[in-house]
């Protein structure tokens, strides 16, 4: 993780982000900046377009930490631009926008254009923006709102701005890039580590400077007394035999636990060795779980904290468990790490989770056994296929 400390939307903003985070996902899953749109992810269709030091970038494909330093302006931040707002009513005008997914980063490209441009013609407004596609309007539209815009700028002796004001020379934001390791500076290399020995857990100092990337909440009912289910989660080896994939890989010695998850997602398979720290607070009936683990064959890495808290349902004879989650992935198994993903993934594996629970707690001989592996990418199919359903059923009204 690196700290960066940039300024959006003209308010300044310091965050740990993960070296491989790129812009987009910082502004829309960091900062709740939803306006700025991701749609091809390798730079082409110009959804996700933003300002950077007042210059026009793609923030997919730009890292957010070589923003450290910089200003950023997101679409919400041109709210009261006067230039914005000129734009924002021509393209209403103009019927410049059907389904509005691009609408983001056509407006901001547009304001650059109109900025940068002294009278464009048709043709000079066709090229400046020819970053930006659109699959519904034709660009039509687009390119008469822009052309209006433009004319009525310099009929009130509005003049451009060479370069959009834009004093640096190399990519945009290179004026903030981290200054380069010195030619001597001797690269420290990566230990290496056998494929078969298992990564132990970070050292419990460690543990608590733990800065998430990402985190959601889940809660659900289990038909048991709160002091029963107090007690079971009191038994380390019993709740990890609950989860999929998990075991652990030594007996629990007092608030520390040693263990391994194994995951798989289509083709790729990982198998995190790692441990955590416990603790429990009878008198709120709470308890946090702090862990780290990794993965060798990969090289990925994950770190989590889980705070749970038990509480009466509606039954007496039931209990609410209310859990929250963060979470930080790196490596090769980073890709899968997005907020919506994993929230979906996890309430899937909640379910499993609290059914093997329930029969547990219940005894008996019937007791279902997890999975001896996570099945991420199972999950994630039957998660696809029942938004599908869900679409299917909204769009034409059956059951």
């Amino acid at each position: 993780m690196r700290t960066v400390a940039l300024t959006i939307n003209g308010k300044p903003v310091t965050a740990a982000v993960e070296p491989r985070m790129h812009l987009a996902d910082f502004l829309r899953e960091g900062q709740n900046l939803t306006g700025t749109h991701i749609g091809c992810e390798h730079g082409v269709c110009g959804a996700c377009t933003v300002l950077i030091d007042g210059c026009p970038a793609r923030s997919c494909i730009t890292f957010a930490v070589a923003c450290d330093g910089a200003r950023i302006t997101t679409v919400e931040g041109l709210d009261d631009d006067p230039l914005a707002r000129e734009l924002r009513t021509a393209f209403a005008r103009e019927h410049a926008l059907q389904c509005g997914y691009c609408t983001p980063g056509m407006l901001i490209s547009a304001r650059d254009v109109v900025t940068r441009l002294d009278h464009p013609s048709e043709q000079d407004i066709r090229v400046a923006m020819s970053g930006n596609l659109c699959r519904c309007t034709g660009y039509v539209g687009i390119v008469r709102a822009i052309e209006g815009v433009a004319a009525a700028r310099g009929a009130n002796g509005g003049a451009a701005i060479p370069g959009a004001g834009r004093t640096e020379l190399g990519p945009v934001g290179s004026g903030h890039a981290a200054a380069p390791q010195s030619a001597g500076a001797a690269t420290p290399s990566r230990p290496a580590r056998p494929a078969s020995a298992p990564d132990t857990a970070a050292p419990r100092a460690a543990q608590a400077e733990f800065t998430p990337q990402a985190s959601f909440t889940q809660a659900f009912v289990v038909a048991h007394p709160r002091e029963t289910v107090w007690a079971f989660f009191a038994d380390v080896p019993a709740v990890a035999a609950c989860l999929p994939g998990a075991s652990l890989t030594g007996a629990p010695t007092g608030d520390h636990v040693t263990g391994k998850m194994r995951i798989k997602v289509g083709p790729m398979s990982a198998e995190f060795h790692g441990a955590a720290e416990i603790a429990r607070d009878a008198s709120t009936w709470s308890g946090t779980i702090t862990g780290s683990g990794r993965d060798t064959r990969s090289d990925s890495a994950t770190r989590g904290r889980i705070a749970y808290r038990l509480s009466p349902a509606d039954d007496s004879q039931a209990t609410r468990v209310d859990i929250d989650v963060a979470y930080a992935l790196t490596g090769a198994f980073a890709q899968f790490s997005r907020a919506g993903l994993i929230q979906d993934i996890a309430n899937r594996l909640t379910q499993t989770f609290v059914q093997n629970l329930e029969a547990r707690l219940a005894g008996g001989e019937a007791q279902p056994q997890a999975a001896p592996e996570l099945n991420a990418g199972a999950l994630f199919f039957s998660v696809l296929i029942e938004k599908v359903k869900t679409w299917f059923r909204n769009a034409f009204g059956r059951n």
